[in-house]
């Protein structure tokens, strides 16, 4: 069974292959077990951001111990793809800790600018689903190489600035609220709503090609995690724009 290529590092090609058990993988059932990790996504968020509210000490620890568990829990699920059910709804928790933090820290700064950022981020999801059901949005070889390098590209520039900041050395324009930065921003916005493209094609393609049910967990945990990036990047963005 073949499957074409995503650049989401979660649904690659071979993401499926090591995946068996009875059933076939249906969209509904995707869409099902997206639902069951938002929600719990949700309510990790909301607990972080009212003990955070409560004690800011407990901001950081909340904040680095849910992404170090929630990077543990992703490379598990990548690696462990069978064992799916059981860790994408773990890093869904984790992952609202982080969330949830993040969330708090901004919306002490900007008022609202939260809820905006999560519609803004359902919004553009919609409308991506709505522009590849209807074939206005193709994924072509072009469409989906072109899409493949520019994430890896953001990706290599995000990990060099994770790693310069160790050294107190910013890359210039990544994290301004200016002209260049709000352009960066929404170039990077507009990427992560073209991987839901991907994403979607992925998942229609491997339920067509009878994907085995427990992948329903992985296509999940990898949707999700496309849509977090998404939110974060439009949540900086809104605050860029506040500022000024």
């Amino acid at each position: 069974m073949k499957f074409t290529s995503t650049s989401n590092p979660v649904l690659s090609e071979k993401a499926f292959e090591a995946l068996s058990g009875e059933g076939t993988m249906s969209i509904k059932g995707t869409l099902n077990k997206s639902i069951i990790l938002f929600l719990l996504l949700l309510v990790s968020a909301s607990f972080s951001w009212k003990l955070a509210t409560y004690d800011l000490e407990l901001l950081s620890p909340l904040m680095w111990g849910g992404a170090i568990v929630g990077f543990i829990l992703a490379m598990v699920t990548i690696f462990a793809k069978k064992y799916a059910k059981f860790t994408a709804p773990l890093y869904a928790l984790a992952q609202g800790f982080v969330l949830g933090s993040i969330s708090m820290v901004y919306s002490s700064l900007y008022s609202g600018i939260v809820l905006q950022a999560v519609l803004i981020t359902f919004g553009i999801m919609a409308v991506m689903l709505v522009l590849f059901r209807s074939g206005i949005i193709k994924v072509t070889n072009k469409f989906r190489s072109g899409i493949i390098i520019a994430t890896g590209g953001i990706a290599l520039v995000y990990l060099v600035s994770f790693i310069l900041g160790f050294f107190g050395i910013q890359i210039p324009y990544l994290h301004s609220g200016g002209p260049i930065g709000i352009g960066i921003s929404i170039f990077i916005i507009i990427i992560a709503a073209l991987n839901l493209i991907l994403d979607f094609n992925f998942i229609q393609e491997s339920c067509e090609r009878g994907a085995p049910k427990e992948a329903e967990w992985f296509a999940a945990f990898g949707l999700m995690v496309t849509l977090v990036w998404l939110y974060l990047e439009v949540l900086r963005l809104l605050s860029y724009l506040n500022k000024r």
